[in-house]
């Protein structure tokens, strides 16, 4: 029999990971000890331990909405170039701690402007704090490479700005553009601008998308704004007709969605979360898994969903009962699907996340 997958032998896999918020994976200590040193006095407690059981707690509410309100308090203590450094570099230096050998970390940097930081002056501090980081992973043996998302606010009106943004960096450690917030009211149609901006100059983007509004914003993401990913995508279920274990029969969009192996970033614990779906063994992931879609596993928010990439492959491990192939496939489908050019993927993939695996499977 196959040694059981536990949470300290799932640590020891490589992972890569797509979908990850910048502002919703500080450490608890390090949300106080910037509050304190820049005067943000709107904490709910300074108290390390009850403000991550607070976030915690504050996110599990089954309502996307209510799950963004605490992101008010880690937002407000990153308004400045030093305090945007550190939670970057701490980022990296977390990922790294869990093996995560790739990761696209997204933030949206009209959030971070409210004491005078210019969106390129915010954008250089992350990508610093990026660097350094994956700098002190290498030297503790973990080396990462970490890439950006450059994220515009989808009640905003900023998203083609946000776009230029992602333009202008995009040999600096910018890789792609994202939209983001609370989809209800405002579908992905409203920045078309955005989109447009970034084909016209052969860029990649990812769209939050079938999270909390279900199919139309799916068919939108992918019909009108031509998404190279989309953000979650869980509600791709709700047109996929299930008849037994081995037999269902996929909708128009879920057949184009699989067809031409557009991404799911999917984030298990988040989804549950937010009321996207109503646990973790109810979670499509399996079916979507079993019918061949290009699903990988994501932590979303690790800050919010007290969780990391380890946790959230464990999880599913539990719920479904998944080995190291599987684990190896999902690694893989987030890999070929980054936005960094195909020679990098490739040698992540054959130089590291294969390589590994080979050892760990045995």
């Amino acid at each position: 029999m196959s040694t059981p997958l536990t949470l300290d032998l799932i640590q020891q896999a490589p992972k890569a990971l797509l979908h990850d918020h910048l502002d919703g994976g500080l450490r608890p200590g390090t949300v106080v000890e910037l509050a304190e040193q820049f005067g943000y006095d709107g904490l709910p407690t300074t108290d390390v331990e009850e403000l991550a059981n607070w976030f915690r707690t504050q996110a599990h509410s089954g309502s996307l909405v209510r799950y963004l309100e605490p992101f008010a308090h880690t937002v407000g203590v990153m308004q400045t170039p030093e305090a945007l450094y550190r939670v970057a570099r701490e980022a990296v230096e977390d990922l790294a701690a869990d093996n995560v050998v790739y990761a696209e970390i997204r933030f949206a940097p009209e959030l971070h402007i409210d004491r005078g930081l210019s969106l390129d002056q915010v954008t250089e501090a992350v990508l610093a704090g990026f660097v350094d980081g994956e700098k002190a992973a290498e030297a503790e043996g973990r080396p990462i490479v970490v890439r950006c998302l450059v994220t515009a606010m989808r009640h905003a009106a900023r998203s083609r700005e946000i776009a230029e943004l992602a333009i202008r960096f995009r040999d600096k450690g910018v890789v792609g553009f994202d939209i983001a917030g609370a989809e209800a009211g405002y579908p992905p149609s409203r920045h078309l601008d955005a989109f447009e901006c970034m084909r016209n100059n052969n860029a990649r983007f990812t769209i939050h998308a079938g999270e909390a509004f279900g199919l139309p914003s799916i068919h939108e993401a992918i019909a009108f704004c031509g998404a190279d990913r989309l953000g979650h995508g869980v509600r791709i279920v709700d047109d996929i007709d299930v008849h037994s274990e081995d037999d269902a029969t996929l909708g128009r969009l879920a057949s184009l969605l699989r067809d031409k192996r557009i991404p799911l970033e999917l984030c298990p614990s988040s989804n549950v979360q937010t009321g996207a779906v109503p646990s973790i063994a109810e979670h499509p992931f399996a079916l979507l898994a079993r019918l061949r879609f290009r699903v990988t596993v994501n932590t979303d928010n690790r800050l919010m969903s007290d969780t990391t990439m380890s946790q959230e492959m464990l999880r599913l491990v539990e719920a479904f009962g998944y080995g190291w192939s599987d684990l190896e496939r999902f690694t893989i489908n987030a890999m070929k699907s980054a936005f960094v050019p195909f020679r990098e993927r490739l040698a992540i993939i054959d130089g590291v996340i294969k390589p590994r695996y080979a050892v760990l499977i045995g």
